[in-house]
């Protein structure tokens, strides 16, 4: 057999099949030259191309092997030396998610070289017995701020990982938090440990660097006595809000307040309340000064914080001597030495960044997490970080800076340190790493040689491997076409792309993708392999493996006269549609019964048939085409299992259950014995019927069977309906809240019970006859009725119906009655007055009773998972008009509302043309749907039998929401602001006219009970788009550090 492969127009030219012999053909694409009905045909139509070059193997990639190669392009591995510390630069740390507040604030206590050298003072027993052989894991503060300082001064790395101190303090990695509180929380929590150290001059370390002290000086002006009460501080708090500079700020924050009215200040000399004024008098500032400037603010309008972002101009240097109350000896001039930046417009979102000043040389650095910038000139250079988009009427120019003076609207915290003389002493500005701790840093050193050492050696490994492999595409480059008349192999196309495309390593050859169901080389995968030389083919196998090698010989050639009956069938197909549509429709007396289903399908059956056989995928190839495109056989031939997509196959409509000719004539045509043959010759394995074929025996019995059950429940139906006309009609029925006369007492029934009757009488052929009342389902365990007179009048009613006597002897009678239920009517009259008692029978069981109304009550307010509607209103109209109905909304209701109108089909009795799918539902619950003999009454009800509410109908312009009782009413906004696009502020929210106002209570405590309508009135909205933001951010409420090691937990 002659077989030859392609790359993108390759194929086979079958010319001889039995003598094997080669030979190459030179047309470009697949070809049939007629239908192939002989095996001449069959052998000598199935022709493709062949290329001797290398169409398929991507032109650009052979150029590049062929050429000069980068020693990049063989590896994915980024240099080792790019994560190596820099000459000169400061290492970063890692922001862990959204730590970069941590980040700030470490890089900034580090360039305290007075706190660096403390610390490093501290006793560390656990570092200095530690073995080099094992990690080193500090445990205390101290410890953690120790090793990460050492790090952060002599570490090779460009950037290390703060993890460990992260972990310890309990804070979450994928928050972002308030960095002023975390400032003053670990702080405090730093002082508190370094006040347990032994050496005295570390147990006051944070108070000798950063606590300063001032006076709240308050002055009475009754009797003009002065009260001095003093307090320590760690920064002070400016406020921005108004003004331009830090001056401005810091005059403000000393300026004298008035205490009057309800803030009256009591006087012990007066002993009443008096008017007074209070000021603050500093009295000491720390080495390290603090300006903390009070850029998130609480918004008493939308009840969250917002950031201001006001330009603030203030100094490289700063005298405070101007703002003590009495002169010191010393200077108070302070130099700053950082800047903390908040980057973006909202108080909920955004980056931290530091400007910190190297207390060494005076060079300015910006520590942005792991990226470390050093600014040109020893100035500071605050750059991109004030250009941040400004929204609507916020819009502000920079204001111009003077001369030593530095602007920004994004910097929240300045750090200033007390000004000294300039000093030749190396041990005040040079700060040494112990050794114990140097020890643990050349540790971690050394883990950093050798991985980089190990990322070198794995990119030679690569580059090495890429090189070789390089000269081996240029070595078998050469080898690879296959000469006329000299034998070859064919090769996967895709393996030979990856060959190519890999540097490194590539997988054994796995040519067993291309076999068919009988071992050999499928036609159809002829565009999927290359042929190649014998010797190309045999060193590739030598060096990679796999297999089966396939050759010239490997085509099958009884796929391919498959292929060319299934082409030739295809081919006829058109044909043959268009002789049997014609002769069809004619009349024959004898013939064949075929499906009109499947007479009117039968061009796509065949058609999918064909493309079934044409499958390369299926098992077999000795399958006929007799079956349907999922050989799912229905009619009992040949059955080799039930396959779960139900798709007709040919003739199989007309099958009845039992395997025979189905009864339903008008399903069925009789077709000429012509027609027949041709179908045949698409469907061999169809059903065939002659006509003289009886239709299944089965089938009629079963169908006259069906015929007098019908008649006797239409009999049933008619007797029933005649007896009980009013119930059935709903006409004269009695009432509760106006008792009728003539009767002192009346029978109540379910009410699904009269609806699945009424069901019955409407359609007796669709619907299964109603025999048990099911009185139970009314009932408690104990027996004892679950209404009261006073219930049913106000609501509980819905779920049961009222009987008159007379009709309660009929239901007695053509019914199974599992317990009766009356009330009674008692008129009891005296001379002054008369008096009308209700009582039933059963028993009201009181026990029950009040179980069931608690746990009502209780689910009003406990609930989890609930539905409420929005409904959004204009002007306090609502938006939907008249309650129209969303066309989405509860269409199974508006389903049975259609389906309660009476159908006029012809002279038809309206009552009987009710469809079965469309009877209403159980009013009770689903469970009710069990027989009510069996089945425990209080448990329907506890699951909701006497519930009020019935399915919402839904309008537009209104929305459902998910919420839980235990659910704030500012969460529900959040919801609501997502939903309709109004800010929380902007929202007016009531439920039957009563105002919800309370953001902080619950659903529960506010009455929101499940599928309630909130109404939602909308003011005018804001274009304040950074407090949209922050309404955006925030989902639930702030924790701030809470459960974390700042506060001790």
């Amino acid at each position: 057999m002659r077989a030859f492969s392609y790359f993108s127009d390759s194929g086979v030219d079958v010319t001889s099949l039995e003598n094997g012999t080669p030979r190459k053909t030179g047309e470009s694409r697949l070809a049939l030259g007629g239908i192939c009905k002989t095996r001449r045909h069959k052998t000598g139509t199935y022709r493709a191309s062949i290329s001797d070059q290398h169409p398929g193997l991507q032109e650009r990639n052979l150029q590049v092997w062929l050429g000069e190669i980068d020693e990049n392009t063989f590896h994915n591995i980024d240099d080792p030396n790019s994560e190596r510390r820099e000459k000169n630069i400061f290492v970063g740390l890692t922001n862990l998610g959204a730590t970069c507040y941590v980040n700030t604030f470490l890089q900034v206590w580090f360039h305290n070289l007075e706190l660096r050298r403390s610390l490093y003072k501290c006793q560390n027993s656990r570092a200095q017995e530690h073995n080099i052989d094992s990690d080193y894991e500090p445990q205390s503060i101290c410890e953690h701020l120790q090793y990460l300082f050492a790090l952060l001064q002599n570490s090779n790395r460009k950037y290390i990982d703060p993890s460990g101190l992260v972990k310890a303090l309990g804070l979450d990695t994928g928050q972002q938090q308030d960095a002023q509180e975390f400032s003053n929380l670990f702080l405090s929590l730093l002082e508190e440990t370094l006040s347990k150290e032994k050496n005295p001059n570390l147990q006051n370390l944070i108070q000798q660097q950063f606590c300063g002290q001032f006076f709240y000086v308050t002055i009475c002006n009754q009797c003009g006595r002065s009260s001095t009460l003093p307090s320590r501080f760690y920064e002070l708090e400016l406020n921005i809000q108004g003004h331009k500079n830090l001056t401005e700020c810091i005059t403000e924050f000393l300026k004298e307040e008035k205490l009057d009215g309800e803030n009256r200040y009591f006087c012990e000399n007066c002993q009443s309340k008096q008017n007074a004024t209070r000021r603050i008098r500093l009295h000491s500032l720390p080495p390290t000064l603090n300006l903390q400037l009070m850029r998130f603010v609480f918004d008493r309008q939308t009840g969250l914080k917002k950031k201001l972002n006001t330009f603030i101009n203030f100094p490289e240097q700063l005298d405070m001597e101007p703002f003590l109350e009495r002169k010191l000896d010393q200077k108070c001039v302070y130099e700053l030495s950082a800047v903390l930046i908040h980057r973006g417009i909202s108080a909920y979102s955004g980056h931290y960044i530091a400007h910190v000043k190297d207390a060494l040389t005076g060079d300015w650095y910006k520590f942005n997490d792991e990226e470390i910038e050093k600014m040109e000139g020893k100035k500071l250079q605050l750059g991109i970080e004030e250009d941040i988009a400004e929204t609507g009427k916020t819009q502000s120019r920079k204001p111009k800076c003077s001369k030593g003076y530095h602007c920004s609207r994004n910097a929240y915290m300045l750090v200033y340190k007390l000004q000294e003389e300039e000093s030749s002493d190396s041990l005040r500005t040079n700060v040494e790493v112990p050794s114990f701790l140097q020890k643990l840093v050349d540790q971690d050193n050394h883990k950093f040689e050798e991985w980089c050492m190990e990322m070198a050696n794995m990119r030679k490994l690569s580059v090495d491997k890429g090189r070789a492999k390089h000269e081996e595409v240029k070595e078998l480059y050469d080898l690879l076409p296959a000469k006329d008349g000299e034998p070859y192999e064919f090769i996967p196309l895709d393996w030979l792309k990856k060959w190519l495309d890999d540097s490194t390593a590539t997988k054994e050859i796995d040519s067993s993708i291309f076999l068919c169901s009988h071992g050999k080389l499928h036609p159809d995968k002829m565009g999927e392999i290359k042929r190649v030389s014998l010797q190309a083919a045999k060193l590739l196998y030598e060096r990679y493996g796999g297999g089966p090698r396939l050759d010239g010989s490997s085509l099958c050639r009884d796929c391919v006269s498959e292929r060319c009956r299934v082409l030739r069938l295809k081919k006829q197909l058109d044909e043959d549609y268009k002789e049997i549509s014609n002769l069809v429709k004619r009349m024959p007396s004898e013939g064949y019964w075929v499906g009109k289903a499947s007479l009117r399908s039968w061009r796509q059956l065949a058609l999918e048939q064909l493309e079934e056989d044409d499958d390369e995928s299926r098992h077999s190839n000795g399958q006929t085409n007799g079956q349907g495109p999922h050989t799912n056989n229905k009619f009992g031939l040949d059955v080799s299992g039930g396959a779960e997509d139900e798709t007709e196959t040919f003739n199989e409509d007309i099958i009845c259950n039992h395997g025979g000719l189905s009864i339903l004539e008008a399903e069925r045509k009789l077709v000429s014995t012509e027609v027949w043959t041709k179908l045949r010759e698409y469907f061999p394995k169809a059903p065939e019927f002659p006509h003289i074929q009886e239709p299944c025996r089965q089938c009629l019995t079963l169908e006259q069977e069906e015929k007098d059950n019908e008649a006797v429940s239409k009999m049933m139906a008619l007797d029933q309906k005649n007896q009980l006309l009013n119930l059935f009609h709903e006409k004269n029925r009695p009432t509760l809240i106006k008792w009728p006369q003539g009767t002192d007492r009346l029978y109540i029934v379910p009410l699904f019970f009269v609806e699945e009757w009424r069901k019955f009488i409407r359609r007796p052929t669709k619907s299964s006859p109603v025999s048990n009342v099911g009185n139970s389902l009314l009932l408690c365990p104990h027996g004892g009725f679950m209404f009261t007179y006073d219930s049913l009048i106000n609501g509980e009613a819905q779920h049961i119906a009222l009987l008159w006597p007379n009709e309660w002897e009929v239901i007695s009678r053509l019914f199974i009655v599992d317990k009766p239920i009356v009330i009674h009517c008692v008129r009891q009259t005296t001379p002054d007055s008369s008096t009308t008692l209700y009582t039933t029978q059963p028993d009201l069981c009181w026990e029950c009773r009040e179980s069931f109304l608690f746990q009502q009550q209780r689910d009003l307010r406990e609930y989890t998972q609930a539905t409420v509607y929005i409904r959004k209103v204009i002007e306090d109209k609502m938006t939907a008009k008249d309650g129209t109905p969303e066309l989405n909304a509860c269409s199974s209701e508006a389903e049975e509302e259609r389906e309660e109108l009476p159908k006029v089909d012809g002279d038809k009795d309206p009552d009987f043309s009710q469809s079965q799918d469309g009877a209403k539902r159980m009013k009770l619950n689903d469970s009710c749907e069990a027989s009510a003999a069996t089945t425990s009454g209080t448990s329907m009800i506890k699951s909701g039998g006497i519930r009020r509410s019935t399915r919402h109908r839904k309008l537009r312009g209104e929305k459902a929401l998910i919420v839980s009782a235990n659910q704030t009413l500012k969460e529900l906004k959040i919801q609501i602001m997502h939903a309709f696009s109004v800010a929380p502020f902007d929202q007016n929210l009531s439920i039957d006219g009563k105002g919800l106002t309370d953001d902080s209570a619950t659903l529960g405590s506010l009455g929101v009970i499940p599928e309630c309508i909130i109404c939602l009135k909308a003011d005018e909205p804001v274009t304040d788009y950074a407090a949209m933001d922050d309404a955006y951010q925030v989902r639930m409420p702030e924790e701030g550090f809470k459960g974390t090691g700042l506060l001790g937990h």
